[in-house]
């Protein structure tokens, strides 16, 4: 069995890529066969500006949202945000439609005009992957037009052998519809899958649904309870290298 030790904010953390699984009698080795990735604030650096205008945007219709409380928007899907929101403001005639639509015109504006910044190691992690001949994914809280635009524009998106869009699943992120949906796809069981994600919805999900979940934190560390559904919690993309790596070893 490989574990590589990763030591962030205190505590000890392993990243087991194989482990074994008792069938037959014997331990069979499970390996990890596909990364399944999450988009915003993962692999493109865009969730800085979900901070951004999701308080803009509420601010238009007369609301007034905090940091922290722009911070718990993170890869919240349907049906959830809008409920999140109803209840944030304690307001049941909140209109999330009107206020998600003009948010994501004012940041489609700011993007379009500022243009979008891939995550550092982004391309160094998917051509190592690729020459390992291990699947990758995409499993993003993002609209399907919206992740194409991005990923065809940078120059990511024949990368993927999978690209799963939170409007394929009844429930998004955190509940673990879209990576069990991206299993699917990908022909493979969680347990062959690694998630990387950034934020601890984008976690609940994965972990919930069965993968080894490996956390890049963008915006902010991982809380306690987060810190319990992650096998490692590395500083960039770069470093997942290194855990492969350590097979090899």
């Amino acid at each position: 069995m490989v574990a590589v030790l990763i030591l962030r904010y205190g505590i000890v953390s392993f990243l087991k890529i194989g482990y074994p699984k008792r069938q037959n009698g014997k331990d069979e080795w499970i390996m990890i066969k596909a990364v399944i990735f999450d988009m915003d604030g993962t692999l493109i650096d865009t969730e800085k500006y979900y901070r951004i205008f999701w308080p803009k945007a509420l601010a238009h219709f007369g609301y007034e949202m905090s940091d922290e409380q722009a911070l718990s928007m993170r890869s919240l899907g349907q049906p959830y945000a809008p409920q999140h929101l109803k209840d944030m403001f304690e307001d049941p005639d909140l209109d999330y439609a009107a206020i998600r639509k003009y948010r994501k015109e004012i940041m489609e504006e700011c993007l379009d005009e500022n243009g979008i910044e891939i995550k550092p190691g982004v391309f160094a992690l998917l051509d190592f992957l690729k020459e390992k001949k291990i699947k990758r994914a995409i499993a993003t809280a993002t609209d399907t037009q919206r992740t194409e635009k991005y990923l065809k524009n940078l120059g990511l998106y024949d990368y993927f052998d999978e690209i799963i869009c939170a409007t394929m699943v009844e429930h998004g992120k955190p509940a673990p519809d879209i990576y069990r949906y991206a299993c699917e796809q990908l022909h493979l069981t969680p347990a062959e899958c690694m998630a990387v994600e950034d934020s601890p919805n984008g976690v609940s999900s994965a972990y919930d649904a069965g993968c080894k979940v490996v956390m890049v934190p963008d915006q902010a560390p991982p809380d306690e309870e987060t810190k319990k559904k992650i096998a490692a919690c590395p500083d960039s993309l770069n470093e997942i290298i290194k855990l492969f790596d350590a097979l090899a070893q």
